[in-house]
């Protein structure tokens, strides 16, 4: 999935679809920032970031934080994730 697929879900006039949206966006972003990290650490990239690996790896934290956060609560909304 990209994040493109998940456009129509948040334009959804239901709230529990635009739920889904947030978290697949999250899940992408996650993995993005994943994979990216990864470089980093291992001297992969083709550039030099601005921003440290520690900051970066602090939001990588922080996102999955918010994940598990939202699967609780789709949890207790019995809101479909699959």
């Amino acid at each position: 999935m990209k994040l493109i697929d998940t456009v129509e879900m948040m334009n959804s006039d239901n709230y529990q679809e635009r739920f889904r949206a947030e978290y697949f966006q999250l899940m992408i972003r996650i993995e993005k920032l994943s994979l990216f990290l990864d470089k980093y650490f291992n001297k992969e990239l083709d550039f030099v970031p601005n921003c440290d690996y520690n900051l970066l790896h602090e939001q990588l934290v922080h996102m999955i934080d918010y994940k598990n956060t939202l699967k609780e609560r789709a949890r207790v909304e019995k809101i479909n994730l699959n």
